[in-house]
């Protein structure tokens, strides 16, 4: 096999990265493309940066282990297959389950600092963003931590002005302009997605 193509697709937090790979992913099978995500890499809680109130700060790149996720990299690269444990948020009613990725021609690596890193970034062969107003984001990530996350809304809001947006102003958003494709997702992404779909199809025909 070929060495895998690997994407990267990033933007804000709840900008729809996930609802995004799942309507991609949908049309290809396991062996065709496979997913590595920075969620399952960030440190155990412990280990978590805490702001000026002693509260644990997930959203910062000091959270994640990225020496682990380029590791695992490099691993696929090689056409080896990666175990690890899916990363919870601690969440008492989720059960860990082990997330098993093996090689592909194409590899999405996907997560709110994959283009932070620059030695992960160096890596990616196509970067995409997926951008979105503030106020929708903020709609989302409400949704989404109090559904599967088991915060408190108050804990969210705390946490959206106090981490959310300074990092995004900081981590990611000076790099936008790195992407090779800009996916506005206001609305909807079905051309993005549309056109996605049609380049990874050329990628495996040609594998």
């Amino acid at each position: 096999m070929k060495k895998p193509f690997f994407v990267g697709i990033t933007g804000g937090s709840a900008s729809g990265k996930t609802l995004f790979l799942n309507k991609l992913l949908s049309e290809f099978d396991d062996e065709d493309v496979a997913l590595i995500s920075q969620d399952n890499y960030y440190r155990p809680r412990h280990e978590q940066p805490l702001d000026d109130m002693g509260i644990e700060n997930f959203d910062t790149p000091d959270s994640i282990h990225f020496e682990e996720y380029i590791s695992d990299l490099e691993l696929l690269r090689q056409g080896k297959q990666i175990e690890r444990q899916e990363y919870t948020f601690n969440n008492p009613k989720v059960t860990p389950k082990t997330i098993i990725v093996k090689p592909s021609p194409i590899v999405i690596v996907e997560g709110i600092f994959v283009f932070y890193s620059t030695k992960l970034m160096e890596q990616l062969d196509l970067k995409l963003f997926i951008d979105v107003k503030e106020h929708i984001k903020l709609k989302r990530r409400i949704i989404r931590d109090k559904v599967e996350r088991g915060y408190e809304l108050d804990d969210v809001l705390y946490r959206y002005e106090k981490h959310v947006v300074p990092t995004y102003e900081k981590f990611i958003a000076p790099f936008k302009y790195k992407a090779d494709l800009i996916i506005p997702n206001n609305d909807h992404f079905d051309h993005a997605l549309n056109v996605m779909k049609t380049y990874f199809k050329t990628i495996i025909a040609n594998e």
